[in-house]
Order: structure tokens, then sequence, then C-alpha cells
């Protein structure tokens, strides 16, 4: 039987010891829980440890658990079609897959209906994966101006997603040009704070090239 708890700790102790190795504080890098196709039996045991912030990838599945949890910070990590962005513009903390121009007029357009600034980070395809979403690198700064003239978002970081492979320094590339990126753009958007990159394979050398959020679920859930 997975001991989720064990689990949970041995993910928190990582991340503590990859950023005190790399001279950041461990507060700075903070473990997003993904609970998609979790049951809410173990995503309360998450919640009474002290998790607070949890990600899910399926809009029903985020409505769902978001009523039996309102006190959590929920992230919409997935790829949001923009026929369910109605749906829960008012019930995440940040959406962290902004790929695409139409996403941002109607994620715009519910945010002023509802007199919110919706917070949002913008998915790079760094990798240039024709299976992942996300703009491509060259297209990022322009896209990141149009948007900051909509009133109804606010632009905090950008996302990226790397390859799955089995050894983690075969996507370190990956997380350190979307770290370049971020410092290049930063100049003309100070708000860009946020690097959401690493996942349940690749998450130390996320935090090791500076990730702000590490988005893990399987090596907790299984």
């Amino acid at each position: 039987m997975v001991d989720i708890l064990a689990n949970l700790k041995l993910v928190q102790q990582k991340i503590t010891e990859v950023a005190l190795r790399c001279g950041r504080q461990p507060g700075s890098v903070q473990l997003l829980v993904v609970t998609k196709t979790i049951p809410v039996e173990q995503v309360a045991m998450i919640i009474n440890a002290g998790v607070d912030s949890l990600g899910e990838s399926r809009v029903q599945e985020l409505l769902k658990k978001q009523q039996q949890f309102p006190g959590i910070k929920w992230h919409f990590i997935g790829h949001l079609q923009t026929n369910k962005v109605k749906q829960i513009i008012d019930k995440v903390f940040l959406i962290h897959a902004l790929d695409r121009w139409s996403l941002a007029e109607t994620i715009n357009r519910f945010a002023l209906a509802k007199k919110l600034r919706v917070n949002v980070l913008i998915q790079v395809n760094i990798s240039g994966e024709t299976a992942k979403y996300g703009l491509a690198p060259a297209k990022v700064a322009e896209f990141i101006a149009a948007v900051a003239k909509l009133p109804g978002i606010s632009v905090q970081g950008l996302m990226t997603m790397a390859p799955l492979v089995k050894n983690q320094e075969q996507v370190r590339g990956i997380f350190k040009a979307l770290k370049m990126m971020r410092q290049k753009l930063i100049t003309d958007w100070p708000n860009l704070k946020i690097l959401s990159m690493g996942m349940s394979n690749d998450f130390e050398v996320a935090v090791e090239e500076g990730a702000d959020i590490v988005r893990v679920g399987s090596t907790i859930f299984h």
C-alpha cells in the first residue's frame, strides 16, 4: 500500500535539500500537489498534512473538489478549452497554461464580467514538441505585450513542460532556457515572478534551475 504522507514528506525534503544546495531559500519553491484522478479521501489526507495548494487539469474534477475543499488555492494546470473558462473563472488561484490569444480574450471577457483580474502563466513550448501545447519561444514577448493590455488578466510568469525522459539531466536545458527567457522579459514586465516547471520525474533539476512552482502528483500518490 502506498504511504502517501511519507511520499509527500520525502518530496518536501528533496525540494528543501535541493534549494539549500543551490543557495535558495526552501520557502521560495512551492510544491503544487497535483490531484487529478485522485479520490477525495486521499486529497483530504494531503490537506490535513498542511498542503494548501492543489492542481487539477480537468474542469469538472476541479469544480467537484473545489466544492468539497473550498479553502484550498486551486490551480488549473491543464489545457483549458475556451468553452470551459466561465465555469472556473472565479474558482482558481492561478491558470498555468495560457497558450493562445482566443483563450486570453475569453478569460478577459469573463473576468471583467465578474470584476476580477485573473492570474495566469504563459505556457511556452521550449522543447518544440508537436504533441505539446504552448507558444513558440520566439512569439512569447509579442504575446505578453498583447495580453498585458487586457485589464482582466495579470500575467504572473511562465510555465513549461519538459519531455518525459529517464535521466533528469536530459531536460536541464529546457528549464535553463525558460529561466533565461524570464530574465530577458522581466526588464519590460517586472511582474513575471513565477516559473512553473518540473514534475514528478524532473522536479529536482527544475528547482536547481530556478523553478518557483513544481507540479508533483504521481510521486506522491502512486
